[in-house]
């Protein structure tokens, strides 16, 4: 459809990015799908065990439960057409198509910036002013915080997408990408497109250093905090409620800096794309391994999930058999 010389509005547009490596497309294909796999079973497992388990019924798990949802969701977003680029004749997308991808692959990665910074704030809470920790930390605030993570997150989309969706395109309609990112959709508009990518970095680094910032401010006043107590046991304990958080923020921030940071440095062909994997791929694959594996009360909360469910589903298949459970399985 034309939109003024030499300028149109394309009806979809092609993934090329995994091109730059034909041989390893089928490797790739399948590690790719293994970790998405691990990711979804890992942040579900995630999920429900939080959601059956009384004990965890409280607003770090809540808000970890929010987390691995937006991730969920973040993955989603991206990886099945990320998929399919890997597969020769399905590496097309609509223009409606290609605008939603970027709308929601920006609001769950905002989303998840957001709520890894309340996690922070309540960790802060909950070890340097414990005693009103039940009364900040109501239903109602967890609530509303996690709310006001997605209306935020979809916020930064829609005004990230709107920015970028408004250029005219007039190069080529083929994305040096495996999907719908803001620097290959720049590379093709006729004009405008230096401009708002300069407005966009600043926007998103804006929005990501401030979370950052925040998280380390909370966890420069957690650190004062652990240091005046007076048992190493009390100090052990305190921190061992943060290590999980303080590893994904490292692994997520860390990879988020490289993503921002990247473009001002020459770069070959293809590199782009492996660097943006770290991030898409890895990143939400690690998350849910690190808060099982860190996270004590989780992994018993899991063991005990998985015990309960084998002693009844063997009470059920043998009736007269002495199978029981304590109320430590309820």
């Amino acid at each position: 459809m034309l939109g003024g010389e030499n300028q149109t509005v394309p009806t979809g547009f092609v993934f090329i990015g995994f091109s730059h490596f034909p041989k390893l497309q089928a490797v790739l294909f399948v590690l790719f799908l293994l970790m998405h796999v691990v990711t979804l079973v890992g942040n579900i497992v995630i999920m429900f065990v939080i959601r059956l388990n009384q004990r965890l019924h409280m607003p770090m798990y809540f808000f970890l439960s929010a987390l691995s949802f937006s991730e969920i969701c973040y993955t989603f977003s991206i990886i099945p057409k990320m998929l399919s680029g890997l597969v020769p004749g399905t590496r097309t997308i609509s223009f409606l198509g290609c605008a939603a991808q970027m709308h929601f692959s920006f609001m769950f990665g905002f989303t998840h910036s957001f709520l890894l910074t309340v996690m922070g704030y309540d960790r802060y809470v909950a070890i340097c002013q414990p005693l009103r920790y039940s009364t900040v930390m109501t239903s109602r605030a967890c609530t509303q915080l996690v709310a006001a993570s997605w209306a935020g997150g979809g916020l930064l989309g829609v005004l990230v997408t709107g920015a970028v969706f408004q250029l005219p395109f007039c190069q080529s309609h083929h994305v040096d990408h495996f999907f719908c990112h803001v620097p290959p959709m720049l590379q093709l508009a006729c004009a405008g497109g230096e401009l708002v990518g300069i407005a966009v970095g600043i926007f998103c680094i804006t929005a990501l250093l401030g979370c950052f910032l925040f998280i380390l401010l909370s966890y420069a006043f957690i650190l004062g905090c652990i240091l005046q107590m007076p048992s190493a046991k009390g100090r052990h304990k305190a921190f061992s409620t943060c290590a999980s958080h303080i590893t994904v923020v490292v692994v997520h921030y860390g990879c988020a800096s490289v993503i921002y940071l990247k473009h001002h440095s020459p770069r070959a062909a293809g590199a782009s794309v492996l660097i943006d994997v770290s991030y898409t791929v890895f990143t939400p694959f690690l998350s849910p391994i690190i808060f099982s594996l860190r996270n004590k009360d989780l992994k018993n909360a899991f063991w005990k999930s998985v015990k309960k469910s084998f002693i009844i589903r063997n009470a059920n298949i043998c009736p007269g058999s002495s199978f029981s459970y304590s109320d430590d399985y309820c």
